[in-house]
C-alpha cells in the first residue's frame, strides 16, 4: 500500500504537492475562514438590550446602525486616516533604510543590519508602548522636557501619539519587504541607467522605486492591516481617542452583535485593499 502511495507521488507532482499543503489549507479553512464565518453568523443576531443575552434571530439592524450612525462613521474615518498615515511614515523611512542595507552597506554588515531591524519585536509589545507613554506625558514626559525650553510642549495623548507609537511597532514589517525587494535587484539595471547617464537620484525615483514597488505595497499590506486593528496602542496612548478596535472591545461584553458587525468592518476595508493592489505583485512577496 504504501509502495503504491509512494509510486504515485513521484509519477504525479500535483498530488505530492496537494498532499504537503492538505493538512495548512485545512487548518486555515477550519481556524481563518471558520471564524471569519462565525463572526458574520453572529453579527445578524439580536441583543436582549435588558438581559444582554444573545438571541440568535436575524437580523440587519447591527449593520444599519453602524453604516447610517454618524459616531461610527467618524470613527471609522478616524481609524483610516490613522492607517493610511502609519503606512506613509513607515514607508518614507523604511525606503531609505532598506536602501542602504541592500545596496551599499557590506555584505558582511548586512545580518547585523536585519538583526537590528529585528530587535524591537524581541521586546514586549506593553513594554515599548508603555514607553512611549512616558514619552508624551504633557507635563512630566521626555518629550515635554525636551520641547519645553524652546517653546514647544509635548502633543500629550491623541491621534499624534497613536500614530507615532503604532509607526515605531510597524517599521519593521515595512522595512523587511522592501529590502528582501532591493536585494533582488539586479546590478546590471543600475549599471545600464547609469550607462545612459541618469544620476544617482533618477536611477533611484526612476528604476529602483518602479521595480521594487510591489515589495513595498507588500509592507504597506502589514503596516495598514495591523494599525486598523489596533486598539491597546489607543487605550495607552490615545487618551479620548478611538478607533474601531476600541469599538468592539468596549461592546464586547454588552453587545456582542453588534461588536461582530463593527469588527467586520477592517475586513472589508482589507479584502477591498487587498483587491485593489493584486495585480501589482505584492502578493507575491509576501
Amino acid at each position: 500500500m504504501m509502495s503504491k502511495l509512494q509510486n504515485l507521488m513521484q509519477r504525479n507532482p500535483k498530488a505530492r504537492a496537494l498532499s504537503l499543503i492538505s493538512l495548512p489549507l485545512a487548518w486555515l479553512l477550519i481556524i481563518y475562514i471558520g471564524s471569519l464565518f462565525a463572526l458574520f453568523i453572529t453579527s445578524i443576531w439580536k441583543i436582549d438590550t435588558f438581559t444582554s443575552k444573545v438571541i440568535r434571530e436575524f437580523t440587519l439592524q447591527n449593520f444599519i446602525d453602524v453604516f447610517t450612525d454618524r459616531a461610527y462613521f467618524n470613527v471609522t474615518l478616524r481609524t483610516l486616516v490613522v492607517a493610511i498615515s502609519v503606512t506613509l511614515i513607515c514607508a518614507l523611512i523604511a525606503i531609505p533604510m532598506a536602501f542602504f542595507m541592500a545596496r551599499i552597506a557590506r555584505p558582511k554588515s548586512r545580518p547585523v543590519l536585519i538583526a537590528l531591524v529585528l530587535t524591537p519585536l524581541w521586546a514586549s509589545y506593553l513594554v515599548k508602548i508603555y514607553a512611549w507613554r512616558t514619552m508624551f506625558y504633557p507635563d512630566t514626559g521626555f518629550l515635554n522636557w525636551l520641547i519645553s525650553p524652546l517653546g514647544g510642549s509635548s502633543p500629550g495623548f491623541g491621534m499624534i501619539a497613536v500614530i507615532i507609537g503604532l509607526s515605531y511597532l510597524w517599521l519593521p514589517y515595512m522595512v523587511l519587504p522592501i529590502y528582501a525587494g532591493m536585494e533582488k535587484l539586479p546590478n546590471s539595471v543600475l549599471d545600464a541607467s547609469a550607462d545612459l547617464g541618469a544620476k544617482p537620484g533618477r536611477t533611484f525615483f526612476g528604476v529602483v522605486l518602479p521595480i521594487t514597488w510591489p515589495a513595498i505595497i507588500a509592507g504597506s499590506i502589514f503596516t495598514f492591516s495591523l494599525s486598523m486593528g489596533d486598539y491597546i496602542t489607543v487605550q495607552i496612548l490615545g487618551g479620548t481617542f478611538q478607533m474601531l478596535g476600541n469599538v468592539v472591545y468596549q461592546n464586547f461584553s454588552l453587545n456582542l452583535p453588534f461588536a461582530a458587525a463593527v469588527a467586520l468592518i477592517p475586513v472589508i476595508i482589507m479584502i477591498i485593499y487587498l483587491g485593489s493592489v493584486r495585480k501589482t505583485g505584492a502578493l507575491d512577496n509576501l
